[in-house]
């Protein structure tokens, strides 16, 4: 629960990072191709305006973001990082980030903020130098909860983030979009235990789940920078909430506005099983092949082996497991192929199958394989209990994948 809300969090400070300036962000090219999924053109393009703007510390937070999710993405951990509070990394060793990639995220993070600081030392009431620095503290926030694990110091850099975004508030009150954190951050801190509020990191705030919702649904139906962003969160909000109703529609939006963007597809996927509607979700599915059966703009990257475990996941969950079995050796068949995210719940869920058939054997075979991809995650953890104690489930039938879920 607490590394979950903390993601969340993270979350919204790191999509916030969109031009300052009142202008849709699919006007520009850079936000088309990141929105899209396309971080390598989204990349060049930020480099290019950095070198044109070195003074602009928004230029250094477009291209920190850029690179941070581009290493996202290439790890898989997007996929259930966005919607679902169970994603396998949040249990694992830290995500792996190159070098290169580390030390340039880094060092733009710290020009921007040295930049918004100047700014700041010369006009205390800078809007634009204190909403910058709330988009650094933002992703330097998602940095250290996803790369370096750092619960206590990914929480503390979210306070920061919030406490710049609620001056933006106090200077010019009708900037809508720095709603965005403000209302995140009241939602998430509402659900943090008790213990972790008494850490002082969120300031003796409280928090209030209802009045976050209420603010981003103000940025995402006013804001002009974040409303997609905000639209999304809501979409992870009215999910955890247990309203998949109101997060489908959503993303089916989200689909239409960012057509090479599968991930808002496979969240359909889940969307439709939360509701019980089997059929719509194998009719997403099948989407899903058609388009990268046709090379579909943005689905290079998804390949069978992703949608077969999607599929082979929810036939699991509703008692089809002989078409479950052929979707799950489909999608380990195609382990080299698919981030470490996906192969391990592959794994597993394969394992898990053969237990219910009664093949304890070939599942210890598929427990082995989870143990020897990500020894030390918790889902190793589980599989090595499943080796000496076959795996069994009680329900007959899913209310939605929350049961399928890996803890």
């Amino acid at each position: 629960m607490t590394r979950f809300l903390l993601s969340f969090l993270a979350l919204a400070s790191l999509l916030c990072a969109a031009p300052y300036h009142p202008t849709d962000p699919l006007a520009i090219p850079g936000f088309v191709d990141f929105y899209n999924s396309q971080y390598d053109e989204a990349y060049a393009y930020f480099k290019a305006d950095l070198r044109a703007h070195p003074d602009d510390p928004d230029s250094y937070n477009h291209l920190a973001q850029t690179i941070l999710y581009r290493e996202l993405f290439r790890d898989g951990a997007l996929e259930s990082e966005m919607v679902s509070g169970s994603n396998p990394f949040l249990h694992s060793p830290k995500l792996s980030i190159s070098p290169q990639a580390k030390a340039e995220f880094i060092a733009c993070i710290e020009r921007s903020l040295q930049l918004s600081g100047a700014a700041l030392e010369k006009d205390p009431d800078d809007v634009h130098a204190w909403y910058s620095s709330g988009v650094a503290h933002g992703l330097r926030a998602n940095y250290a909860f996803l790369i370096e694990k750092a619960w206590i110091e990914s929480l503390r850099e979210a306070a920061a983030s919030n406490k710049a975004n609620k001056r933006v508030l106090s200077l010019q009150p009708q900037f809508t979009d720095s709603r965005l954190v403000v209302g995140l951050y009241e939602y998430a801190v509402g659900n943090l235990p008790f213990y972790m509020r008494m850490l002082g990191v969120v300031g003796g705030f409280h928090g209030n789940k209802g009045g976050g919702i209420r603010q981003l649904q103000d940025v995402a139906q006013h804001g002009t920078l974040n409303k997609y962003d905000a639209q999304i969160i809501l979409a992870v909000i009215y999910r955890r909430e247990h309203h998949p109703e109101l997060a489908l529609p959503l993303l089916q939006r989200a689909s239409s506005q960012f057509p090479g963007n599968y991930l808002f597809r496979l969240e359909q996927v889940q969307m439709y099983t939360d509701l019980g509607d089997k059929t719509a979700a194998l009719q997403e599915l099948a989407e899903l092949d058609h388009l990268c059966s046709v090379d579909a703009p943005g689905y290079e990257t998804l390949c069978g082996g992703q949608t077969a475990y999607l599929r082979g996941n929810l036939l699991f969950w509703y008692g089809d497991f002989d078409h479950a079995l052929v979707n799950l050796q489909q999608a380990t068949a195609a382990a080299p192929t698919l981030n470490l995210n996906t192969v391990v719940l592959s794994w597993l869920r394969l394992g898990q199958t053969y237990d219910l058939q009664k093949n304890h054997r070939a599942a210890v075979v598929a427990y082995k394989e989870v143990i020897a991809t990500a020894p030390q995650s918790t889902i190793a953890n589980e599989a090595s209990r499943y080796i000496n104690n076959p795996y069994h489930r009680k329900e007959k039938k899913p209310d939605g994948l929350d049961k399928a879920r890996v803890t």
